[in-house]
């Protein structure tokens, strides 16, 4: 056995003993639940007229948008998300921030996989999304 000083504390290691091995753990670090969707999405800057995408997960403080252009990291968009609930169509306006960006090689060769998150919303449309993500964990 072997003694090596490590800071304050005196740490144990036994010769020729193998480290123990340790898998991947990913460990969620999102303070809102994400939720698996296939959603119609309009965007648009001031001074670029409105093109679509589609969301393909969302949460209260964010949303990974396919887009067929790159946006810029910390680039600002207008959002109006559509989905329905029941047998009513809904629309949540947003503005929000582009933190990630990286292209998606799946079938939709060329989109742009977009991570935002809300910056601006109406008390309104916010209630409207926390419902919307909600009746979709509902059993």
């Amino acid at each position: 056995m072997e003694y090596s000083k490590h800071g304050k504390d005196l740490m144990r290691k036994e010769v020729g003993e193998t480290k123990p091995r340790y898998g991947t753990v990913n460990f969620e670090k999102r303070k809102h639940p994400r939720f698996s969707v296939d959603l119609p999405v309009e965007y648009g800057r001031a001074d670029v007229s409105i093109k679509k995408g589609h969301v393909t997960n969302a949460s209260e403080g964010g949303l990974l948008l396919y887009l067929s252009e790159q946006i810029e990291i910390g680039n600002y968009l207008r959002l109006k998300l559509f989905f329905t609930m029941g047998s009513e169509l809904h629309a949540v306006e947003t503005m929000v921030e582009v933190v990630w960006v990286d292209i998606y090689l799946g079938d939709d060769c060329g989109d742009y996989r977009t991570g935002v998150r809300f910056v601006e919303i109406s008390t309104e449309d916010m209630s409207k999304l926390r419902k919307f993500l909600k009746s979709l964990s509902a059993p």
